[in-house]
């Protein structure tokens, strides 16, 4: 698209703090990086929290603020606008997004797992994704579940258009659901437990994975000419986060404890269940045999795919391009 010459001094100066932004930064610097996560902050969070409560990030140079998030959609958007440098969001929306001319590429996988899963209540008849045709289906609108609803439906032999998206915050899910307002929510594995509880011998559930959907879900992203300009600072980045999962797979509770005291509201023992959970969903065979956030070339491969042939991508392209693996500790694995 071409740019008018006829700069206002608003975007003049927009232009230049761009332009900032995306700078070379030295490597003994303390850099400020806003990393937006995927969602406000719960146990999956809990590793950031950690090494930035134990000075790793500041030794490498990072002044780290974890800016939290309303959905893997927005901060796919505001990480390939430039708006963000670095953010959390999910893989199958991310391959959708550079489809679309997002310029951004992943650089370390949380979630080797699918961590979303299809909730509702089993009084209501739904056994299957097949009984969802005709309901109502209520998350936020930004919510990453909605890229790759059309992925899940038609591997399930439905029309993804064949239900209703009801617009409600992640925190109505379930009264929601209880009130009977939405038929069925969608939420991450990782607060199974919350669901659990909430909805006892009533609740209906069904892993997308056991689904007959597993891509990669979270990884973390980086703006393409940010990691361009600034590669060793994104090599110290990954390389933290990366030893950071590990010591909180090795010893949880110091690293859960880390994100309560970040986040007030947040219950200990309720985070520690979630972190439980997201190990689940991190371990694959190549995170345990080759390194721990690895995005492998076969499944990469495999989730491009399935995007382009059950949801569409607008402009074809080499899938090698959204994902590296170069910054990654090979010697760092996952340990079950």
């Amino acid at each position: 698209m071409a740019l008018s010459n006829r700069f206002t001094g608003a975007a003049a100066t927009l232009a230049l703090a761009c332009a900032a932004a995306f700078a070379p930064i030295a490597a003994n610097a303390q850099t400020k990086i806003d990393f937006i996560l995927n969602w406000v902050p719960g146990g999956d969070h809990a590793p950031y929290y950690f090494a930035k409560k134990q000075g790793w990030y500041a030794k490498e140079g990072i002044d780290l603020n974890l800016e939290p998030g309303r959905g893997s959609a927005l901060a796919t958007q505001k990480v390939g606008a430039g708006a963000n440098p670095i953010g959390l969001a999910d893989m199958g929306g991310v391959l959708v997004a550079k489809g679309k001319g997002a310029d951004l590429v992943a650089v370390y996988n949380v979630y080797a797992n699918s961590p979303q899963g299809l909730y509702w209540l089993k009084s209501s008849g739904i056994k299957s994704v097949k009984d969802l045709v005709g309901k109502k289906i209520g998350n936020p609108a930004a919510d990453g579940a909605r890229t790759m609803w059309p992925a899940l439906a038609r591997a399930n032999g439905i029309d993804p258009k064949s239900v209703t998206w009801v617009n409600i915050d992640a925190n109505a899910k379930l009264s929601a659901l209880k009130a009977k307002s939405i038929d069925a929510t969608t939420s991450f594995y990782n607060i199974h437990h919350i669901f659990q509880a909430e909805l006892g011998d009533d609740m209906g559930f069904l892993a997308w994975r056991d689904a007959g959907l597993n891509p990669y879900g979270n990884s973390i992203v980086v703006n393409a000419e940010f990691l361009a300009k600034n590669r060793p600072l994104v090599d110290r980045f990954v390389k933290v986060t990366q030893r950071a999962f590990a010591a909180c797979v090795a010893q949880p509770n110091p690293c859960v404890q880390a994100l309560v005291e970040a986040n007030g509201a947040l219950k200990f023992d309720n985070e520690l269940t979630n972190w439980k959970l997201v190990e689940v969903l991190m371990s694959d065979r190549f995170a345990r045999e080759t390194a721990l956030g690895i995005h492998e070339d076969g499944r990469m491969k495999a989730d491009y795919e399935l995007v382009r042939e059950y949801i569409g991508i607008d402009k074809p392209f080499d899938v090698k391009s959204v994902y590296t693996n170069e910054f990654l500790d090979r010697s760092v694995k996952m340990t079950r």
